[in-house]
């Protein structure tokens, strides 16, 4: 049963781990969503015990005491952060039509405010593995991580991160950034070797778990949920759901509109949040940072972002075998852009001016050109035989 929207955190309100009615994953309209969250790991005696009016009225107490709220200057920073990772996501869109991109790409586009707040509020020693939409820019570039090697890698140059050589994989071990992969699923049962290896240590790390709703039908997924609910482990589950399996609606392939409520079944605690709502992300981003870092275990956060684009550039817009509506898509654009959103926000609550805005905005912009300057005044990267075998450990 899915309660009422709490007046106190209007992006998220509690509800019971029950089966859902499965609907349209998502929206048809512009109008404001109003996502409910699970409720905070009720034990099953619990449950048992008390009624349903009593269980939510546990459940709502327990959100309004535990939820964080972001400061002025964190929304700035999270604007700010925002603004990079759009520059940036706009300047690779640039690089790869112009044919200068060795790889490929996966655009932002309008889903770049969950990462924005998964990274923003990280300690430098804390341990990120980011989504790949956006090829993880947003995440690592709020983390602090200087990525304009990252760019220099996509463009093939010797100044990239892994030497020009992978197109588009990452290591950043000084950020505690240490790689990623295509295989869809493998961040679940590495980032549980990551929590229980600072578990084991006491180093005090958390570990920022982020993918993608598809990525959730990977058996590993629950593997990793169990061990991190039975060893109560420093790991954020942070699910940006955009609704697509690259041409699979997840209305097709998962029994119910919630991803996150996989989480009440290991007890963990969870919450879901406009994706849109960069400021929704990252106080949910801060009350799970609160909840692992007080030893609590693991956390759940659903983040609903859209995708108003094909899955990767070059390819096709489709949901099956049908081209997805091209005039939801740009009302999509129009209406839910994330940093339309933030700014008109920001000035509505008097903490910024338009001038203010434009100013942030054009010094991300300038930020992104000096990465793509940097990139190109690399050499190319073109390792001998020899090198490129001092790099092989298996064959």
């Amino acid at each position: 049963m899915l309660a009422a929207p709490s007046t106190n955190y209007p992006n998220a309100a509690v509800s019971q781990p029950e089966p859902q009615q499965l609907v349209n994953w998502m929206p048809q309209t512009t109008a404001k969503f109003d996502y409910q969250p699970l409720s905070l790991a009720l034990m099953a005696e619990t449950l048992a015990e008390k009624d349903k009016d009593e269980i939510q009225k546990i459940g709502d107490e327990r959100m309004d005491r535990d939820r964080e709220t972001l400061t002025k200057d964190q929304k700035l920073l999270l604007f700010r952060n925002l603004s990079r990772a759009m520059a940036l996501d706009r300047m690779m869109m640039r690089i790869i039509r112009a044919g200068r991109m060795t790889g490929f790409y996966h655009e932002g586009g309008l889903a770049l405010a969950p990462g924005t707040a998964a990274g923003t509020f990280l300690h430098k020693d804390d341990i990120l593995w980011p989504h790949y939409r956006g090829h993880g820019i947003a995440h690592t570039l709020a983390k602090g991580v200087d990525v304009k090697r990252y760019v220099a890698e996509h463009m093939g140059r010797q100044a990239g991160c892994c030497k020009g050589r992978s197109s588009y994989h990452f290591s950043f071990p000084g950020d505690h950034v240490f790689g990623s992969s295509g295989n869809i699923g493998a961040n679940f049962g590495v980032c549980v070797g990551y929590g229980l290896a600072a578990k084991y240590k006491s180093s005090g790390q958390i570990v920022m778990n982020c993918s993608g709703d598809g990525s959730y039908g990977e058996g590993r997924c629950h593997e990793a949920m169990l061990m991190t609910a039975n060893w109560k482990l420093p790991v954020i589950f942070w699910c940006e759901a955009n609704g697509m399996m690259q041409h699979t609606s997840m209305k097709e392939a998962f029994p119910g509109p919630d991803i996150s409520i996989l989480a009440a079944g290991y007890g963990i605690p969870a919450l879901i949040v406009d994706g849109q709502d960069v400021f929704a992300c990252g106080e949910a981003a801060l009350t799970a940072l609160a909840h692992v870092r007080a030893g609590g275990g693991p956390f759940f956060v659903e983040c609903k972002t859209l995708r108003a684009q094909e899955h990767s550039v070059g390819g096709v817009n489709y949901e099956g075998p049908i081209a997805r509506d091209p005039e939801l898509m740009q009302e999509w654009k129009a209406n839910r852009d994330p940093l339309k959103l933030a700014g008109t926000r920001l000035i509505q609550e008097g903490l910024i001016t338009q001038e203010g805005i434009e100013t942030i905005r054009g010094e991300a912009e300038l930020e992104a050109d000096e990465m793509e300057a940097f990139s190109e005044a690399s050499p190319k990267a073109m390792p001998s035989i020899e090198e490129l075998l001092s790099a092989v450990y298996a064959a």
